[in-house]
């Protein structure tokens, strides 16, 4: 057995209903996966119900669960409902909310417009905060004793890292919450816990973190002591533990998955130093020719 292999028994989280945001696609759709084969069925959501419903047919072909494609701008309370409500009327109940839906780009901050800035805080911050109001009510107003919610933030929540500060202030605020609400809302039967990846590449996300040749100019895997990236099998054998039952004493945790990288150099993104000024130029339209496609 490897790394990369399958961690839980068979049917762990059968029975179950979880509901990931940015479910369709990267780390999102490899839990979501993950957890169909486990048993459980699965409701992913995101603004892009064409990539959503692909995913969710791909992921049912095979593993044969049951995956729900809901389209929701996380950023919207009203839409935020609207998606409960859809995934009550098909699954009867939710069990697991996972904030996953997230939005990066590398940038000095003086280049940032206050657009820009808002528009990282609303998707990670504001829409964390969205899905989480809108499922705690819920819970809370069913009495419904055994939920579960599951945030992703980043090594950088505590640390800090330049060139992704909308990030880092958004992601910082994420696990100040996560903690909060450990302990406020466990009476009513709620357990809340985070991950803090570290580089996991996936196509989309580092495509617009290091676009171009910055991916070769930035190996992340040498900022790393165990001198690799993660797989994402192994993102999901720990989201998948946390959503499980076997998970039901842990709360207020945040729990690193880097292979010790924040440790041997606090700042995930601060290597961008290096960056000169006619580069950013150069970066800063690439970036844009890709958001106007």
């Amino acid at each position: 057995m490897n790394h990369t292999a399958k961690m839980l028994r068979d049917n762990a989280l059968k029975g179950k209903t979880i509901v990931v945001t940015g479910g369709g696609s990267g780390l999102g759709k490899a839990m979501t996966r993950y957890f169909l084969e486990l048993g459980a069925n699965v409701a992913i959501s995101s603004r892009d119900l064409e990539k959503l419903e692909n995913t969710a047919k791909e992921l049912e072909q095979e593993t044969g669960g049951k995956c729900l494609a809901v389209q929701c701008d996380v950023r919207h309370y009203d839409e935020v409902e609207a998606m409960l409500k859809t995934v009550l009327d098909n699954f009867g109940q939710v069990d697991v909310l996972l904030n996953n839906a997230a939005g990066n780009f590398i940038s000095p901050t003086e280049r940032l417009s206050a657009n820009a800035f808002d528009t990282i805080i609303d998707i990670v911050l504001k829409g964390t905060k969205n899905c989480t109001l809108a499922f705690g009510k819920h819970w809370i107003d069913t009495k419904q004793k055994r939920s579960k919610v599951l945030n992703i933030v980043t090594t950088y929540a505590w640390t800090g890292s330049g060139y992704v500060v909308p990030s880092a202030a958004a992601k910082a605020g994420v696990l100040a919450m996560t903690r909060s609400l450990a302990v406020e809302w466990a009476k009513y039967g709620m357990q809340f816990n985070a991950i803090a990846p570290g580089p996991f590449p996936t196509k989309g996300a580092w495509d617009r973190l290091l676009p171009g040749n910055l991916k070769d100019k930035f190996d992340m895997a040498k900022k790393v002591p165990l001198n690799r990236v993660g797989e994402h099998q192994e993102l999901a054998n720990l989201a998948a533990y946390l959503v499980s039952d076997f998970s039901s004493y842990i709360n207020g945790e945040v729990i690193t998955i880097d292979g010790g990288e924040w440790l041997k150099g606090a700042g995930e993104f601060n290597i961008l130093e290096d960056i000169p000024q006619e580069m950013w130029d150069q970066l800063e339209a690439m970036i844009r020719a890709k958001k106007d496609k």
